[in-house]
């Protein structure tokens, strides 16, 4: 069953009863102005997420709510904390150089985040919660086959993102390189025709074939990738809290419980065995089991190779 917010397990302070996820607009923000167990934050008595939609199935919005993976492990640290979450939908790029920890915007950034020397530098990351690697997503029954058959073909990718980092680097010269702000309109173009093919996070793209049959992911790109949480520079209170509940999640099985949900599939490693649940989302995807650190395979096609994951680079 799919989890809520508001409907968690576990004792909650009275402000998390109500629904954990509302969206705010992005708006002015501020320096840290309270503190919550020794945890300074934004605003008294909420957990304040910058993320931008829509990055399916980490953060997007169905039916008024946003929901996802990201969304349900920060969950967890705001009832912690017995705060209530607040989504900020804002740019990728304000979340990657940091403006918005630094205004004051948000406490964290959660939005399928690669950890990476850059990024580092300009805020601080928890400790890694999903390997991710970089995929090629066509429409169905296109010529490209593969990476190889990408010379002189036009690509979309995602703006500040390390799928286009990867394709400025590794793609053939003649490769026409086209940037889109966002998953969706990348995936847009794919399906008109725009361009012929598209690289992002595997998770991502495996999600959209899933959901979609006009679309096709035909292959895997190693990159080896981890997300993280990130909190402003110096903030180690945060960033400690958010280890500890994510590393308690591993523990007894919540981690566990939000990736099966979201993957259809358990990560080997954390916990028992799972059975997965025809209703969860992601359900179907190929692979039946898979290792954590692959864990965007877990929606690989049944002829990939083992895969290794976590989600938008």
């Amino acid at each position: 069953m799919r989890r809520r917010s508001g409907q968690r397990s576990g004792a909650l302070a009275p402000a998390a009863l109500v629904p954990a996820l509302a969206l705010v607009l992005a708006g002015c923000g501020g320096e840290q102005g309270a503190e919550v167990d020794g945890v300074p934050i934004v605003e008294e008595g909420a957990l304040k997420t910058c993320t931008h939609l829509s990055y399916r199935p980490f953060q997007f919005n169905e039916g008024g709510e946003v929901v996802g993976f990201d969304v349900d492990l920060v969950d967890l640290v705001a009832e912690d904390l017995g705060l209530e979450q607040q989504i900020v939908d804002i740019s990728f790029d304000t979340i990657t150089s940091g403006a918005a920890l630094d205004t004051g915007e948000c406490d964290v950034v959660a939005a399928g985040i690669t950890i990476t020397d850059a990024r580092s530098e300009n805020f601080d990351f928890s400790d890694p919660y999903f390997d991710a690697r970089q995929a090629l997503i066509t429409t169905a029954g296109s010529d490209i086959t593969g990476v190889d058959d990408l010379a002189g073909a036009s690509v979309g990718v995602q703006n500040d993102t390390t799928g286009k980092d990867w394709a400025e680097a590794e793609l053939a010269e003649d490769t026409e390189i086209r940037s889109y702000d966002d998953l969706p309109l990348l995936l847009a173009a794919v399906e008109t025709g725009e361009v012929q093919a598209g690289i992002n996070d595997n998770g991502v793209l495996y999600d959209a074939a899933n959901e979609n049959d006009t679309f096709a992911v035909v292959a895997d790109i190693e990159t080896n990738e981890q997300y993280g949480i990130g909190v402003r520079k110096g903030n180690d209170a945060l960033r400690e809290r958010i280890n500890e509940v994510l590393q308690a999640a591993r523990e007894d099985g919540r981690y566990e419980e939000i990736y099966v949900e979201w993957f259809g599939v358990a990560p080997e490693g954390i916990g028992t065995d799972a059975t997965v649940d025809e209703d969860a989302e992601g359900a179907g995807d190929e692979p039946e089991a898979v290792d954590e650190s692959e864990a965007p395979d877990a929606a690989e096609s049944a002829e990939a190779d083992e895969p290794s994951q976590d989600p938008e680079s």
